[in-house]
């Protein structure tokens, strides 16, 4: 009896913890508190920047924050529109440049983008480099973040320790968030993302660029000049 009401409350759980990616409209799993994935993400971000180099590029670093605030006020703008910023309420959006030799880049929940200088010669411009912060963005908007650690959480902790694990296993959950926001390499056996979520992102970000006045038309181009960068067996990270 006891064993059948834990499964009676697991389930009402699971369903409590459904929500609605906008546009798209698919289900998702975000079983973890907003706030506590906010909390978490703005933590992260300003201990990665005490930790990597900023870069000192003046004009590398201003194009970065330029083409991000764009696509930052044109999804603003859309949500506004359609009564929905309360799902951007407490975002503290920040664009910035990192100094590696890395192709890649990333975004964390509330908004907390970080471009690598290495992927600044595949972007080319302004239109490539919307393209790829398009597509970061958008896995912030769609909370890829907390439907992935809470599918990961899940699957590591267990289902009854989900909403204390990033509490009482800090260096265990602070791994699994660098590896689901492309900080690290792959934990266990959880890819970062799943490719549906890729597909997603890719979808959201052409939108979130179009929004913005970039042309989405070029990001075939772009990624054309990411897959030229593929050495041996391993892509680029993003």
């Amino acid at each position: 009896m006891n064993r059948l009401w834990i499964y009676y409350l697991l389930g009402a759980w699971l369903l409590l913890g459904c929500s609605t990616v906008p546009i798209t409209g698919r289900q998702q799993m975000t079983l973890l508190p907003e706030s506590t994935m906010l909390a978490t993400s703005f933590q992260q971000y300003d201990q990665f920047l005490q930790e990597n180099p900023v870069s000192h590029n003046r004009s590398q670093a201003q194009r970065v924050k330029r083409v991000g605030t764009r696509i930052q006020h044109a999804v603003e703008r859309y949500f506004a529109q359609r009564g929905m910023s309360q799902r951007l309420a407490n975002y503290a959006w920040e664009f910035n440049l990192v100094q590696s030799k890395e192709i890649n880049a990333w975004c964390m929940p509330g908004g907390k983008v970080v471009v690598y200088s290495g992927i600044l010669p595949v972007t080319k411009d302004e239109t490539g480099l919307a393209v790829v912060m398009g597509h970061e963005v958008a896995h912030a908007i769609a909370r890829h973040g907390n439907e992935r650690m809470s599918q990961a959480l899940l699957a590591q902790q267990g289902s009854i320790a989900l909403a204390s694990a990033m509490q009482n296993y800090p260096q265990d959950t602070q791994q699994l968030w660098m590896s689901v926001y492309g900080m690290g390499a792959q934990f266990g056996l959880l890819l970062p993302y799943s490719r549906l979520q890729e597909h997603e992102a890719d979808r959201l970000g052409l939108i979130f660029m179009a929004m913005a006045g970039y042309d989405p038309r070029q990001a075939p181009a772009f990624w054309e000049r990411m897959a030229a960068q593929k050495k041996g067996t391993q892509p680029p990270s993003f």
